[in-house]
């Protein structure tokens, strides 16, 4: 009797995981086994729906605060999970940043309200893929628009999508005021900055010619925050002006 029941929940299993990558709404379709899409959700039989703009047909996300996400790693041994949940995707309801530390070993990154993927690429060389996810970060779908939009609000330093050897760059949004008649500038110097890894300075005058763009500075020095305006060949008179810049670091 014990055998008969264990083989009919072993059939019942595996029939549904057979038949797991189906059409929604429609017969089962075994083919599609054999085809990119493990879920086919395009087809609906309620016709009301697919043509009215007020009962529509959406997928809701399980909602997550990635700010207290720990992940279960116990399992993540390149078999299970080979890829480290490298593309994994969640709905995001918390604002801060992520955990860092044995709870959490993935790499800190600020967020808010949305949709986020996990971003663990495959380590080079490796035969089964990145199993843990110590250096996996999380990015918002759309990642590069997001990156500008934080940058844009970066005063006072904001995690960006750039790493650099496994290391988190962080940016910083500041202005300084040239007299037209000197180099020396004063920049803010971002809290816990280490080294700086870039710079852009720009303005763009809504009256006359006074456009500055530039990725360069003759000088800076981290500590004081003194700067010379110019590339690493010469020193440059920036016309009398504010100009905005954002530094790029690590801390």
């Amino acid at each position: 009797m014990k055998k008969i029941v264990l083989f009919s929940i072993v059939s019942l299993l595996s029939s549904n995981f057979y038949y797991s990558q189906i059409a929604t709404n429609q017969t089962p379709v075994a083919t599609i086994t054999d085809e990119n899409a493990f879920l086919d959700a395009s087809s609906n039989f309620d016709q009301s729906a697919n043509s009215s703009n007020t009962v529509g047909k959406g997928l809701v996300y399980p909602r997550t605060n990635l700010t207290t996400w720990v992940f279960k790693t116990d399992i993540v041994d390149g078999i299970n999970f080979p890829t480290g949940f490298d593309g994994m995707v969640v709905y995001n309801t918390g604002t801060g940043n992520t955990l860092t530390g044995t709870n959490n070993p993935s790499v800190a990154s600020a967020v808010t309200p949305g949709f986020y993927y996990f971003s663990n690429p495959i380590v080079a060389g490796s035969a089964t893929g990145s199993a843990a996810v110590t250096n996996g970060r999380w990015l918002p779908l759309g990642a590069a628009s997001a990156k500008f939009n934080a940058v844009n609000n970066a005063a006072a330093g904001v995690a960006t999508n750039t790493l650099v050897d496994g290391n988190q760059v962080y940016a910083y949004k500041g202005q300084f005021t040239t007299t037209g008649s000197s180099t020396a500038v004063t920049l803010a110097v971002p809290t816990g900055l280490t080294s700086m890894y870039g710079i852009t300075i720009f303005k763009k005058a809504s009256t006359g010619n006074k456009v500055v763009f530039s990725k360069e500075l003759y000088s800076y020095d981290s500590t004081t925050g003194a700067a010379i305006t110019g590339s690493q060949s010469m020193s440059v008179v920036y016309p009398a002006d504010t100009y905005d810049y954002i530094i790029e670091y690590f801390k």
